[in-house]
This record gives C-alpha cells, sequence and structure tokens, in this order.
C-alpha cells in the first residue's frame, strides 16, 4: 500500500482499532490507535524499520487497504484490539513473538477475588488455575482471565485506571500488614462486612464487562442503578453511582492520555513534580508540590501540604506522607517524573511508595551543598541529561515554595 491511497481512506482523528488488510481481505494486523488517523499515517514515517522492524514493513507492502473501528475511549481500544487479535489471530501480530509471553488478566476464584496480571506461560487453561510462586499462587483456581495482551505497559496501565474507579485486590493489597493501606488510599475495598464484600463482588463483576469490551453497556446500567438509587432516596448510594459513571465518560479526558498508551511524541506533555519539607525544629511542619510542564512551571498545579503525622523533626517520614496523599489525588495528571530534595534516604522513600502503589514513575534527586546549591543529581542518567533544567528549576521552586508555606504557617501561629 502507497501514502496516496492511504489518504483517500479519510481516517478520523478518533481513538479506535484499525485493520490492515490484504487483496482478499484477510487481516494482516490489528492495532489499537488514540487517533486512528495519525497512527496509521505513522506507518509511512521515514524511520518505520527502525521503530516498527522488518515485518511490518512487509505486512504494509502486502496490504492494499486499513479498515477500522471507532471507540468512545483509548481504553476501550486497548480492551477491543486484544479481543480482536484473539479472534482472528493476524499473523503479522504474532510473527515472531511468542504469546506464551503476553500478559493476560486473571481474576482468581476466591471469596474475595484478586485481580493480576500474569503471563500466559503461568496459566493452566485446562484446570484454570495459575501458577507463579512470587506472587503466592500455586496452582489457584481462577474464575475468568482476560487476554493475552501483546503490549504489557498499555495493559497495566489500563488496570491503574479502571483501579481507580472500582477497586480491586492484588497481590499486595491481600497481604493483612498492607490492607488497610491500600483501602486508606482507595485502590482496595473494603471487605470489613458482608455488605462490603457484596459490594465488591458487584465491582468485580464490573470490572469484567469493561474487560469484555462492554463499557457501553455498564455505563447504561450503571446509570439506571443510579436512577433507582435517588427514587428510594439513598441519596448517597446514588452519588456514588454517579461519579463512577463520570468517571468511565472521562476516562481519555482525565487518565489515559496519549503518552500512556502510544510511543512518546514531542506534542505530549513532559510533568515533572518536585517535592520539599519545611519546619522549624519539627514545629510548623509542611510539604510542598511544584509542577514544572515542559520546562515551564504550572502554579495552578502547586500544591501544599501540612504534614499531620509528625510533631517533631522527620523529613523522611514527611515526604512518605505528602506522597501518599499526593497520589491517592488519582483525578491529578501522574507525573513523568517525580523529583524530591535530598539524597538515597529521600530517594528510597519515594520509591518505596510508588512501589508500594504499583506505579512506575522514575525518581530523581536533588542533593545540596552546605549553602542548599545543588551539588549532585541521582536517577536515571539519560532523564537527567535530557531534563537537567527542568530538574534544577522544579527543585528549586519546591524549596522556595515550602519555605514560604512554612513562614506563612509560623506567622499564623503567632496570633
Amino acid at each position: 500500500m502507497i501514502r496516496q491511497e492511504l489518504d483517500k481512506l479519510a481516517l478520523p482523528a478518533e481513538p479506535g482499532v484499525y485493520f490492515w488488510r490484504d487483496a482478499d481481505g484477510v487481516i494482516l494486523y490489528i492495532g489499537k490507535a488514540t487517533s486512528l488517523r495519525d497512527r496509521v499515517r505513522s506507518y509511512f514515517a521515514p524511520d518505520i524499520i527502525k521503530t516498527r522492524g522488518a515485518h511490518i514493513v512487509d505486512m504494509v507492502f502486502k496490504a492494499v487497504t486499513v479498515t477500522y473501528e471507532t471507540t468512545p475511549t483509548v481504553l476501550e481500544a486497548l480492551i477491543l484490539e486484544a479481543n480482536l487479535i484473539k479472534k482472528y489471530k493476524p499473523y503479522y501480530n504474532t510473527k515472531e513473538k511468542d504469546d506464551k509471553s503476553f500478559n493476560s488478566v486473571v481474576i482468581t476464584k476466591e471469596d474475595y477475588p484478586r485481580i493480576i496480571l500474569v503471563r500466559q506461560k503461568d496459566l493452566d487453561v485446562r484446570n484454570k488455575t495459575v501458577t507463579l510462586p512470587r506472587l503466592g499462587l500455586v496452582n489457584t483456581k481462577y474464575d475468568a482471565v482476560f487476554g493475552p495482551y501483546p503490549n504489557g505497559p498499555a495493559i497495566r496501565e489500563a488496570l491503574k485506571i479502571i483501579r481507580r474507579i472500582f477497586p480491586f485486590r492484588d497481590r499486595a493489597s491481600a497481604q493483612k500488614d498492607k490492607e488497610v493501606f491500600y483501602r486508606q488510599i482507595a485502590l482496595a475495598p473494603d471487605v470489613s462486612n458482608n455488605e462490603a464484600a457484596k459490594q465488591y463482588r458487584q465491582n468485580v463483576g464490573r470490572i469484567k464487562m469493561i474487560l469484555q469490551g462492554k463499557m457501553q453497556s455498564l455505563i447504561k446500567g450503571l446509570k439506571k442503578e443510579m436512577v433507582v438509587a435517588a427514587k428510594e432516596e439513598k441519596f448517597e448510594e446514588a452519588e456514588v453511582l454517579k461519579q463512577k459513571v463520570f468517571a468511565l465518560e472521562h476516562i481519555q479526558d482525565v487518565s489515559l492520555i496519549k503518552r500512556d498508551l502510544e510511543r512518546p511524541s514531542v506534542d505530549n506533555v513532559f510533568r515533572l513534580e518536585a517535592y520539599d519539607i519545611a519546619h522549624l525544629s519539627g514545629k510548623q511542619m509542611v510539604g510542598v508540590m511544584t509542577v514544572i510542564e515542559n520546562s515551564t512551571p504550572n502554579k495552578n498545579e502547586y500544591r501544599k501540604f501540612i504534614i499531620r503525622g509528625f510533631d517533631t523533626a522527620n523529613d523522611a517520614g514527611a515526604l512518605r506522607e505528602v506522597l501518599v496523599r499526593r497520589l491517592a489525588h488519582t483525578e491529578w495528571a501522574y507525573p513523568s517524573a517525580i523529583v524530591v530534595d535530598g539524597n538515597t534516604i529521600q530517594s528510597n522513600v519515594a520509591q518505596a511508595v510508588l512501589k508500594e502503589l504499583q506505579l512506575d514513575i522514575p525518581v530523581i534527586a536533588v542533593t545540596k551543598d552546605e549553602r542548599h546549591r545543588p551539588k549532585a543529581i541521582t536517577g536515571p542518567q539519560e532523564l537527567i541529561e535530557s531534563q537537567k533544567f527542568a530538574i534544577l528549576l522544579a527543585n528549586s521552586e519546591a524549596h522556595r515554595f515550602a519555605i514560604t508555606f512554612h513562614k506563612d504557617r509560623r506567622k499564623k501561629s503567632m496570633f
């Protein structure tokens, strides 16, 4: 297929799934897109053999047309792509790949099901069990399995988004010493009583609908439940349902931005969040978050935190508190990278919080000298080299903002 033929197709700039077909209409390859028009055009880029491989160049040469199916959100495009690849098994989707290494989403068959991501090779489809000792799974029965998903990072991101709307149990949040923490940050369900357990089972069913590609049916059902609850004057329940409907209808707007599922683009916003703690011998302890987007401060996104968990100096503990509270705000865009003021201690604190929340966000630490001037930057070197100016700006802004906030708190405490 040549570029001139593609231009005649008038592909829309909407999310969806596209199908490369040969002269007989046979599907050669299925892919997903944030923008169908931009994604399909990318196959004619000069560096296509470098970015996608020789087999994809061969596929484009053999194809004669592209058809497509739009979806309301990128999340639905991701799920539809996996379901269609499983159904049609296009040659170029599986060529040179071992689908046993692909990821699948498993819902365990337990009183309080866990939802986990495992490799296809770890599934015993005949006996409907999953074995993965490092997750504590040995011949564990499962209730449902979805996938396989060729794009591991994409399905991980999708599960994070789903979890913010319908909290679920996974390996970490099922541990007794962590379940309360995950409930507090709204990433795990309350299963402390029969009614809560019933609600969780209902939400697991809703998650299944999303993974089955029935998002619009789910939204329609939730709206009906919301109306019924309001008529029965169960206003709190109706409000919760309303919030979930809104979240599902606005997934693409608030969470699944282009950089989550597509190759990096110059149009993407690179968001740095920097954190700092300020206090006077542990008194009036505060924390702040500053935001630098594409090397420019976004002061509308700056946030202040009054430290609640400590009344004596504990910079590491205060940083942990700030990060946990901030990351619980899933309605805020997550950062491309986090900058902390300090050394290995602060960096380790941030990385520990991110690991607990299963968030893959790089951490950069800016270490200062006795005059509070940057003397070292540690973290991913490639990121530091490309974003050094923005990192130092973010760190400087965080220090300034923290000191100003702390002084304001001290002044108010005098009156």
